[in-house]
């Protein structure tokens, strides 16, 4: 049956389309900042062995399954994984593994675009110069400004939607495929320019050092669940993106191998992005633990100190963008394909109806970081303090729906789909097949189970007895 059924929306012309698209759904504004400092923080060199080993045995085996959901069921997340729980003559409710990836991708993107409003202002306030010999206070307060501006965000983020809805309504091959052949390639000459630069103009042996140096004596147990969340989280995993985007794949093109070079691509690009950004980052003996603030506060000081650090930090900046939108064209994907499939909407519309939607719940976002009374309160889940609808929303999907979805889908694919059905969709050799059997039955759901239970705080009383 492999390759019998299509999708009304077409599919990728070339697996180094797939390949290009998967990739810009995974790499976003999160890579460019958190891996390389969490794993700094975390042990270095042993950080990166154990995500590494996260990645093969979580990462790629989640991601297989995603792509395998998508290609065999050839529709929108929730309606695949319907499709495939009728063929496996098990129960339809099966299908909340797609449909809570669709609705976590949505509110993500709600949110997602205020923040890449952000990058996209800052391209412009670059390279106008507004941080040329401008003292750290005086860019914290441009932040500050920025971010109690709400009419500001909410231009810059209909601004990142509009350009979003532009893309997609076009379509798979005019709009998806175009842009992404387009932005990933310029990212990578991106970023590789960054890193060329910022290692000459910057202290790269301590940031390698603080980077990669291997040191066990930090690598706590909260490290190693933290590497293995990140390893879940940085490939875009269960928010539809892979299901959709599989659902496009040629029959002929081998999920185990194009799902390995996605995982490496996605690693060397987070990596190679902290090279980019640390030197500067310890030549100018600034913070690096910062988080967003190190890329609008903490960066545009050394921006506005280097030499040409104006053109470079404008580069940067666009960089910034474009992973932006590689990743937010991926995750408005499933919405518009579920309107075109189900409501019966033309793309165009399906798209307009989803970026004006996603734009109107921004705003809840918007006003979080604006300060109104209505969308800032206090509020405790699972033992953690949130403070603003922004952090509600974002610990819902990243704490919950995510880990969640990703359980499900290791759980329905390894448990409840035929054997029969698997093989004939991974078509590798008996070894690769067994092992990935193995890991998305048994491990990965133990694993992703044991990140949930730390996220929402369950485990901590655990990790506190072993690692005091």
């Amino acid at each position: 049956m492999l390759g019998a059924r299509e999708s009304i929306h077409g599919q990728w012309s070339s697996r180094y389309a797939f390949i290009l698209a998967a990739t810009g759904a995974a790499v976003g504004l999160g890579n460019i900042w958190k891996f390389p400092y969490i794993m700094g923080e975390n042990g270095g060199g042993a950080f990166v062995l154990v995500y590494l080993l996260c990645i093969v045995l979580i990462g790629i085996p989640v991601m297989m399954s995603e792509v395998l959901i998508g290609r065999r069921g050839r529709q929108s997340p929730g309606l695949s994984v319907k499709t495939l729980a009728q063929e496996a003559n098990a129960s339809t409710r099966w299908q909340i593994a797609g449909w809570s990836g669709l609705v976590a991708s949505y509110l993500i993107l709600s949110f997602y675009a205020v923040v890449a409003g952000w990058a996209l202002a800052y391209v412009f306030k670059t390279a106008r110069g507004d941080f040329s010999d401008v003292s750290a206070d005086a860019i914290g307060a441009q932040f500050g400004a920025h971010l109690a501006d709400p009419w500001l965000l909410m231009t810059w983020s209909a601004v990142i939607l509009f350009v979003t809805v532009f893309v997609v309504a076009k379509g798979v091959h005019k709009g998806l495929e175009k842009a992404v052949n387009f932005l990933m390639p310029s990212l990578f000459v991106l970023l590789a320019i960054m890193a060329i630069y910022s290692g000459m103009n910057g202290a790269f042996g301590e940031a390698a050092e603080f980077m990669f140096k291997p040191d066990f004596s930090k690598l706590t147990i909260n490290g190693v669940l933290l590497a293995l969340g990140h390893a879940f989280f940085t490939l875009s995993l269960a928010s539809g993106a892979m299901i959709i985007y599989g659902a496009y794949l040629p029959a002929n093109v081998s999920i185990a191998k194009t799902s390995m070079l996605i995982a490496l691509v996605d690693t060397c690009v987070a990596i190679v992005a902290g090279l980019a950004i640390y030197p500067l980052v310890f030549q100018y003996g600034l913070t690096p633990s910062e988080g967003p603030g190190l890329i609008f506060v903490t960066l545009p000081i050394a921006f506005g100190s280097m030499p040409f650090g104006t053109l470079f930090g404008t580069l940067f900046f666009v960089m910034l963008v474009f992973a932006a939108f590689t990743s937010a064209i991926a995750m408005i994907e499933s919405t518009v394909a579920w309107l075109v499939e189900r409501k019966g909407l033309s793309r165009l519309m399906a798209t307009v109806t989803t970026g004006g939607s996603l734009w109107l719940v921004g705003l809840l976002t918007v006003f979080s970081f604006s300060g109104a009374g209505w969308a800032t309160f206090t509020i405790t889940i699972f033992g953690k303090t949130l403070s603003s609808y922004f952090e509600v929303v974002d610990y819902l999907t990243s704490a919950i729906m995510l880990p969640l979805g990703g359980l499900a889908v290791a759980i329905f694919v390894g448990w409840t789909m035929k054997r029969k059905v698997t093989v004939e969709e991974l078509n590798t050799s008996a070894l690769a097949y067994g092992i990935w059997r193995f890991a998305i039955r048994w491990f990965t759901p133990i694993a992703v189970a044991v990140v949930f239970l730390h996220l929402i705080g369950v485990l901590d009383g655990v990790v506190r007895f072993v690692n005091p």
